[in-house]
């Protein structure tokens, strides 16, 4: 299994990138926890509906966008990942602001591509 990754904003619906993200992180053989408005289960991962204290977690991926982030500062922060994806339409500067000060490392990528070009894991 590779590193942990939190998918905040999964979406059960099949045409929303957080879905197709949760998707290819378990084909790519990641463990993948996540979490959105409704639960339910993408390609046997459990969207839970509730934050969760998840250990481990190497990387957090985004899919809301920069308003609604502002609600989850704390808890991703809290979780002390490695690093956090910030996916197009995603990108916001107060909140990279704050996980700079946190020793937390960011990139404004799409998960996707960087899976498929093999760079998710630099």
């Amino acid at each position: 299994m590779g590193l942990k990754t939190l998918v905040i904003g999964a979406s059960l619906n099949e045409d929303r990138y957080s879905n197709m993200a949760v998707k290819l992180l378990t084909e790519y053989k990641h463990e993948v926890v996540a979490f959105g408005l409704k639960s339910g289960n993408i390609s046997g991962v459990s969207i839970d509906a509730e934050l969760k204290n998840y250990n481990d977690i190497d990387t957090v991926t985004i899919y809301l966008n920069p308003i609604r982030q502002k609600e989850f500062y704390n808890y991703i922060i809290s979780l002390k990942p490695r690093r956090v994806i910030f996916n197009p339409g995603t990108e916001n500067i107060e909140f990279q602001q704050l996980l700079t000060k946190e020793g937390i490392q960011f990139e404004e990528a799409c998960t996707l591509v960087l899976l498929r070009t093999n760079q998710f894991n630099n």
